[in-house]
């Protein structure tokens, strides 16, 4: 009975506090328009310390693919690559070598750390 009133409470602070914590994410550009075959990279501003970044792929048919989920340094699969740079506050997408299967919607997703001041997952599309 004492661990779900901790569960509960633990809830309920993290959804007082993630309703005073104004943080901003941005990615740009808002629209990108490649020629197969060109190099193009995606940026993902933050206001806020975070633990990781997530990167999404939604298709044309609407399905929903993570791309990345980095919390420092770089990945790379296959023609994409993810960087991340805490200190600044910003991810980028690296989409080298563009096929017209990468036609798409891409996101990314910013987790925060979580404080007495902060403390919430924001997504901006």
């Amino acid at each position: 009975m004492k661990t779900q009133r901790r569960v509960l409470l633990s809830l309920l602070w993290i959804q007082i506090c993630c309703l005073r914590v104004q943080m901003k994410v941005e990615q740009s550009p808002r629209v990108l328009t490649l020629q197969e075959g060109r190099n193009s990279s995606l940026i993902c501003n933050y206001s806020i310390s975070m633990t990781s970044v997530q990167w999404f792929q939604q298709n044309p048919d609407g399905r929903l693919i993570s791309l990345f989920y980095i919390a420092s340094g770089m990945q790379q699969k296959g023609r994409l690559k993810s960087t991340i740079n805490s200190k600044e506050r910003y991810s980028q997408l690296y989409i080298r070598d563009s096929q017209p299967g990468d036609s798409a919607t891409y996101f990314c997703a910013v987790e925060t750390q979580c404080s007495a001041d902060t403390c919430s997952l924001y997504t901006k599309p």
